[in-house]
Parts: C-alpha cells; structure tokens; sequence
C-alpha cells in the first residue's frame, strides 16, 4: 500500500487513515517530551484528534450508516469511543503534562485511539470505499482537507502554558469550529 501523507490524499479513506498515522506518531512524540516540548505536542495532538473527529462525525459516520451494511451499529460503536476519548481528554487538560497521572492517562488513550482507528479502518472505512464512487470519496475528501485547513492551529512555542491553553482553546472549542468549518463550507 502507498504511503500518501505526503501528497495529502483527496480520497476520504486515504485522507483518514493517513491521519490516523499522525495521530499515532504526535501520540509517541508526545509521551517520549517533558516540559514546554510535551505541552506543544499535545496540543497539536489534540488539534489533529478534534480535526479528525469532527470530519468523521460530519462526513464519514453519515455516509457509512446509510451506505454500509449493518451502519448503524458500526457507526453507533465508533462514537461511543470517540466519546469516551473525549471525556479523557478534558480530563488531561486540567493536568500537568510531566505528572505520572497524565502519562498513565495519555498512555491509556493511545491505545484505545490506535485501536477504535484499526476498527474505523475494517469496519467503516474500506467498507466505505468498496461502496462508494471514487467522486464521492474525492467530494468527501476535499471537506475533510478544508476542515483540517481552517481548524484553529496551535499557540506560539514558548508561552506560558496556561495562556498557551488559552488560546489553543479547549477541546471542546476545537471541536465546534472544526464544525463549523465542515458545515458552512461543506
């Protein structure tokens, strides 16, 4: 299989599943960083998870529950992690990034984020791709980039953390303006 993350694939699928390996590796960047270095990586984690997310959520879960067999379930499944990762991460915001707790809650939450994307990927997303036209998923793929594109982007290095939490926004408000640029622009 192609590595397409750097030409930045338009297919849907594609698109997706190569987020899914840079979310897999801002996971190992950040668990391996202390400090100002740690704090950085896991607010761009958590930038590329509300990105990701939200095009799933708006684009693909949609499409899957109308168009693969059995999508409601499939899909219904994939939300229930994703929310459950979404309640860890708010817990790891009010944490001090060098704290044990938040390394054992972060090492928690990769391994339940690698493995929801392994069974977004069978599941959903290849079944996606044998249902769907190529123009379909060329039309999806091209909301999902938008989303990524307008997405609030990370605060400066070297701020203070608390103001660097600030102005990153919580998750939460990731969240809604990943929204907001899917369903106005989408």
């Amino acid at each position: 299989m192609a590595h397409a993350a750097v030409t930045s694939p338009t297919d849907v699928v594609d698109f997706l599943s190569s987020q899914h390996e840079q979310i897999k590796s801002l996971f190992t960047t950040t668990l391996s960083a202390s400090g100002d270095a740690r704090e950085k990586a896991f607010v761009d984690l958590r930038r590329l998870l509300a990105v990701h997310e939200t095009v799933e959520e708006e684009i693909v879960h949609p499409r899957a529950k109308r168009k693969i067999a059995d999508g409601a379930a499939v899909v219904e499944q994939r939300l229930e992690e994703e929310h459950e990762a979404k309640a860890v991460l708010q817990k790891l915001e009010k944490l001090d990034v060098d704290s044990a707790e938040f390394t054992r809650m972060l090492t928690e939450l990769r391994d339940a984020v690698l493995d929801h994307a392994e069974h977004e990927e069978k599941d959903e997303f290849t079944r996606l791709g044998q249902e769907l036209s190529s123009d379909e998923l060329e039309s999806m793929g091209r909301a999902a980039k938008l989303a990524e594109a307008i997405a609030p982007t990370r605060p400066h290095a070297g701020v203070e953390s608390q103001l660097a939490n600030l102005v990153a926004g919580p998750f939460a408000a990731m969240l809604d303006r990943a929204r907001d640029a899917i369903v106005g622009k989408g």
